[in-house]
């Protein structure tokens, strides 16, 4: 789950990590009052969850109250267009008024899971500001990285190699290593996948702050933190991601036209890569799971086609706790629903595959059945070109 960057902060802030005072308001009227309280000189920031926002114009340095003003009702219901938000943009909603810092440096600070050593992994550089993937593509050598046990934290020795890596001296060399050490204690019991602190900043003062916050926090463990599961912003989400997940179905929006429904990540996986070997693009990830009922079944028959860029449906169904017949009357029950007018190729294989197909074949419905999972691919591919 994502948070956004004043929620963050305040994660953060509770696990010792040093934040600038900020003021988060909905109401653009709100703005010179917080201003005030900050000291006259704010930044303004809208709060959506992608990266980019500066340049998008949703980042502004307001030198009074009255600025303040001016930026927040600039900002505020504008659709925000940035590199990770696609040309749709997001509605920005709520704004973030923040102290103005004397800044003196700018860094990268960030912990990710590195899945390939089995444990989390800070990174730093002294290209602040940047897309650490653009720095790692152009000067992979400005990335230090520090792997660490979570059940042990970051080794005094980490820090300090990481500290001098970013030239931090004095008070700030000081102030940089227990920065650290506080954020990769807020990685590991948060239940953090991504910490990242970009910039990371030097003050003019001597202090050592995180002048942005990114914060993703694993799905799987939100239930040992309901006060951040109370931080869930619906509207920055797909609204059929949104749908599937109070169903309980794991679905993922992609780019493609072909809607496909399986259940099992693996065999989901599979599925999406030999839609890809047949020419074809998959246009969503989705695990309807291994004991799916009828009615789940098709209200992830009915999400696949309320995706508008879907041009073709495959379902590729192995039965094993998961009944085929339960799965075809799930998909017959939502397609005469919708009243599908788009290809349907379907292949099932499995327990009761004999009773699933004789359901298809009662159904009246117009679809395509698939001799095994490679056929079934191809067929899909095949009706969606011809349909296009």
């Amino acid at each position: 789950m994502k948070i956004h960057e004043y929620q963050g902060k305040e994660v953060l802030a509770k696990h010792g990590v040093p934040v600038p005072r900020g003021i988060v308001i909905t109401e653009a009227s709100e703005a010179r009052a917080a201003a005030e309280e900050l000291g006259g000189r704010v930044v303004v920031k809208a709060q959506i969850h992608a990266g980019g926002r500066g340049k998008g114009g949703g980042v502004k340095l307001a030198d009074n109250p009255d600025e303040a003003v001016e930026f927040a009702e600039e900002i505020l219901g504008m659709t925000l267009i940035t590199k990770q938000t696609g040309p749709e943009g997001k509605l920005v909603r709520t704004v973030l008024i923040e102290e103005a810092l004397p800044i003196d440096r700018e860094l990268y600070l960030g912990v990710v899971l590195d899945r390939s050593e089995g444990f989390p992994v800070m990174m730093a550089s002294r290209f602040g500001g940047m897309a650490i993937e653009e720095v790692a593509e152009e000067n992979p050598d400005a990335i230090l990285k520090a792997h660490f046990d979570p059940d042990v934290g970051l080794h005094p020795y980490l820090s300090r190699k990481l500290a001098f890596g970013l030239g931090l001296e004095g008070d700030a060399f000081k102030q940089g290593i227990k920065f650290m050490h506080a954020l990769a204690k807020a990685y590991c019991e948060t239940d953090a996948s991504l910490l990242e602190i970009n910039p990371l900043v030097t003050t003019t003062d001597g202090r050592v702050i995180a002048l942005d916050a990114k914060m993703n926090i694993d799905d799987s463990a939100m239930y040992r933190h309901p006060d951040i599961a109370e931080m869930r912003d619906i509207h920055e989400e797909d609204p059929l991601e949104v749908e599937a997940s109070e169903f309980d179905l794991n679905y993922i929006k992609l780019d493609g036209d072909i809607g496909c429904m399986v259940n099992g990540a693996g065999l989901a996986m599979a599925t999406m890569d030999i839609i890809n070997h047949y020419g074809g693009e998959p246009a969503n990830f989705l695990d309807v799971g291994g004991d799916a009922s009828q009615e789940r079944v098709a209200v992830a028959f009915r999400i696949l086609l309320s995706d508008p860029s879907v041009k073709g449906v495959l379902v590729n169904i192995f039965g094993g706790i998961v009944r085929c017949d339960m799965v075809a009357r799930g998909v017959v029950a939502a397609a005469e629903e919708v009243k599908l007018k788009i290809p349907l190729v379907v292949r099932l294989e499995g327990t009761n595959v004999e009773e699933g197909r004789q359901v298809l074949a009662d159904s009246g419905l117009d679809l395509i059945v698939g001799k095994g999972m490679a056929d079934a691919a191809e067929k899909v591919v095949e009706a969606v070109g011809r349909a296009s």
